[in-house]
C-alpha cells in the first residue's frame, strides 16, 4: 500500500530539480493538453514535478483538480517509471478535459514514456546504428 503514497522523496522539490529535467531531457511525450518530460536518474528513484500556470485555468479550483489527478494517475504507474525525473506541463485546452478522459490520457501517456524510456540509453545517439 505505501507505494502509492506521494511523500516528498518522489517530487521534484526545487528549481534545480526542474531544471535539470528541461536541460537534460532524454524522454518527450506530447498528448495535446500536456507534455511529460523525463530524464533518466542514477538509482531507480521516480520523482514528479508538475506545472499548471494560472494561464491554463484561472481558477485555483480547477488547477488543483488537474493536479490531483495527476499525482493519483502518476502513484499507479510509478513502478513502470522507475529510474526517471518526470515534469508535468499542463497546456492549453487541459481544463475542458473531464475526469475520466484525463485519466485515460495520462495512462496512455505514461505507458508511452515507460517505453521511450526503455528504448533510449544514455550512450546511444539517435539516428546512428552500430550497423555497417
Amino acid at each position: 500500500m505505501t507505494e502509492y503514497c506521494f511523500p516528498r522523496h518522489v517530487r521534484l522539490l526545487n528549481a534545480g530539480d526542474y531544471q535539470s529535467v528541461f536541460n537534460n531531457t532524454s524522454s518527450k511525450v506530447f498528448a495535446g493538453e500536456f507534455l511529460l518530460l523525463a530524464t533518466k536518474r542514477d538509482d531507480d528513484q521516480t520523482r514528479l514535478g508538475l506545472i499548471v500556470a494560472k494561464k491554463t485555468d484561472k481558477r485555483a479550483v480547477g488547477r488543483n483538480r488537474i493536479k490531483r489527478l495527476v499525482r493519483d494517475s502518476f502513484r499507479h504507474h510509478k513502478i513502470p517509471l522507475a529510474g526517471l525525473d518526470i515534469v508535468f506541463l499542463a497546456r492549453q485546452g487541459i481544463k475542458e478535459l473531464d475526469n475520466p478522459t484525463l485519466h485515460k490520457r495520462l495512462d496512455k501517456a505514461w505507458d508511452q514514456l515507460a517505453k521511450k524510456s526503455k528504448k533510449s540509453s544514455p550512450n546511444q545517439k539517435r539516428g546512428h546504428s552500430s550497423q555497417k
